[in-house]
C-alpha cells in the first residue's frame, strides 16, 4: 500500500497505524519523501503525530552517531513548516550536543520543552543535569535531576 492509497481511507486510525508501519519500513533515501507526504494528511494532528514518533525513534538510533547531523538537516527541511516537529528535532540536537558533551548553551537547555528537560535530567550526569536540579522548570524535572545526581554520587 503507497501513501495514495492510504490518504483513500477515511479511518484516521487506520492511516496512523498505516504510516507508522511505512515509516517503520523506510529506506533512508526515501524517508524525507515519506514524511513530507505523510505531513499532507488532511488530519494534521495525526499526521505529525505519527511522524513524531519516527522521528524519536529515529533520533533514538541515530544521536550518538555520525550520520546524525545529515539526518536531521534533512528532517528538519522536511518537517520546517510543522513547528513543533521542527522543534523537536532542534531539541533532538541539543540533547545529543549535551550527552556528547559539544558545545551548547546553558539558556538553550533552560528554555527547552518539559520532555527536553526531563530527558536530560534522567540521562548521563554533568554540567546539564546539576543546571536542571536547580533549575529545571517543574518539581518532576529538578527531582529526577537531584535523584540522578545522588545515584551518581555526585550532590
Amino acid at each position: 500500500m503507497n501513501v495514495h492509497d492510504i490518504l483513500q481511507n477515511p479511518d484516521e486510525h487506520v492511516r496512523f497505524a498505516a504510516y507508522l508501519s511505512k515509516l517503520g519500513d523506510v529506506v533512508d533515501s526515501d524517508e524525507v519523501n515519506l514524511v513530507s507526504r505523510v505531513l499532507t494528511d488532511p488530519d494534521q494532528t495525526m499526521a505529525q503525530s505519527a511522524v513524531l514518533q519516527h522521528l524519536d525513534r529515529r533520533a533514538t538510533d541515530l544521536y550518538s552517531g555520525p550520520s546524525y547531523d545529515g539526518w536531521a538537516q534533512a528532517m528538519t527541511r522536511a518537517t520546517i513548516d510543522h513547528l513543533f516537529l521542527a522543534q523537536r528535532l532542534h531539541e533532538w540536537s541539543l540533547f545529543r550536543a549535551v550527552t556528547l558533551k559539544l558545545p551548547w548553551q546553558r539558556h538553550d537547555l533552560l528554555a527547552s520543552s518539559n520532555w527536553l528537560q526531563l530527558k536530560t535530567a534522567a540521562g548521563p550526569s554533568g554540567e546539564a543535569v546539576k543546571i536542571l536540579a536547580e533549575l529545571g522548570r517543574t518539581k518532576r524535572i529538578r527531582n529526577t535531576a537531584r535523584n540522578n545526581l545522588n545515584r551518581c554520587g555526585e550532590n
